[in-house]
């Protein structure tokens, strides 16, 4: 209720309404999912600096997908595929090997290399997970 001098005046249903609207409008705003788009490495890990925006957003800002940091390792299991050897021996007929070791991968982020950017809720954030191109 809004008061004028003395009296007490309630507020129309249509004003109510229009309040209760607004404030679920800013309710929702707040939830609007963050969608992704690219951004322009700059300098590569481990102290990498992405172009997003018309903003430079450096490693304290980002979440990285660690494949892309330099000496990353992951651990490989499985089998090559069964093949024959050449000699016709039964030694050498068609089998396979193993895996089950520790990889070291090279790939990282360049200079130029088109980024995913996912802002995270809040907007001080980003994660990056993808090297991506434009077809």
């Amino acid at each position: 209720m809004e008061k004028t001098g003395d009296e007490k005046v309630i507020p129309s249903a249509e004003h109510s309404v229009n309040e209760m609207v607004a404030i679920q409008h800013d309710i929702a705003e707040e939830h609007v999912p963050l969608l992704p788009s690219v951004g322009r490495v700059l300098s590569p890990p481990p102290d990498i600096r992405v172009k997003w925006n018309d903003i430079t957003l450096s490693k304290e800002q980002i979440y990285l997908n660690e494949y892309w940091l330099p000496g990353h390792t992951r651990h490989i299991v499985g089998a090559t595929s069964y093949r024959g050897g050449g000699s016709g021996d039964a030694a050498y007929e068609s089998h396979n090997h193993p895996i089950d070791n520790d990889e070291t991968w090279t790939d990282t982020l360049r200079p130029g290399d088109l980024v995913s950017v996912y802002p995270q809720a809040g907007g001080q954030l980003f994660l990056i997970e993808n090297r991506v191109v434009k077809l």
